[in-house]
């Protein structure tokens, strides 16, 4: 009895160490064979060109993805495309003197942008939709008082002849003034890949969207590694 003790507290031993490092070597060493991405939203054209997936050829495969735009941030800098080159953002539509889903929807992007604070790879962009009076100024303003957790949060503002087409042609949502004081705009939270492509939508208020989308970054930031060949550890 004894010794059938002994032998069943050694295989319980082996397998403590042994499994966490067979899970490692699958995720790892395995990985680009086994790893699932994010799908990619928007239309998408199928092009005559191929590529080779095992001994097969691949239709290529042309997605949409955001357009040129130039925007100033809450410092006065300015906000192209080549901010985001080896990068991946969060996007959403805010205006400052909005309260109650605005509100809700940027203290969860404080909540992201905490997990996120150490990671380079990572931005946060907060777009406004009433340009006439989110003035940088006042952009700076609103995000003091937020006290971002990410120096990588952006909060952007431009012309309505830039800000309304990138909203509906590039993040495909909408975003438009119905008077002097009111606008119809997306509530979603918007996941852009590193070649400006859309990744994920997620409701900014819901705290089980946000909690996907915090998946999901990660998910996007191995698969962007993986495709780069980047070392993750």
């Amino acid at each position: 009895m004894k010794i059938a003790a002994i032998l069943k507290k050694i295989t319980i031993l082996v397998l403590v160490l042994l499994v966490p490092g067979f899970l490692y070597y699958l995720l790892v060493s395995k990985g680009k064979n086994r790893y699932l991405n994010l799908p990619v939203y928007g239309p998408k054209t199928v092009l005559k060109t191929t590529h080779k997936v095992g001994h097969n050829d691949v239709p290529d495969t042309l997605y949409h993805s955001l357009h040129d735009f130039k925007l100033t941030d809450q410092d006065g800098n300015t906000v192209t495309p080549k901010t985001f080159t080896k990068k991946i953002f969060i996007a959403n539509f805010f205006y400052t003197h909005c309260k109650g889903v605005c509100d809700e929807m940027n203290n969860n992007i404080n909540q992201l942008a905490a997990t996120y604070a150490d990671n380079k790879m990572v931005y946060f962009v907060s777009i406004s939709i009433d340009p006439e009076r989110d003035s940088v100024n006042a952009l700076k303003r609103y995000a003091d008082s937020l006290k971002p957790a990410s120096a990588r949060w952006l909060f952007l503002t431009g012309d309505t002849s830039a800000v309304y087409p990138l909203a509906h042609n590039g993040f495909l949502v909408n975003a438009v003034q119905t008077g002097k004081e009111s606008f119809i705009y997306s509530d979603k939270l918007i996941l852009i890949d590193e070649d400006r492509r859309i990744r994920g939508y997620y409701t900014g208020a819901s705290s089980k969207d946000v909690s996907k989308l915090d998946d999901e970054i990660k998910v996007l930031i191995k698969e962007e590694l993986l495709k780069n060949d980047t070392p993750m550890y």
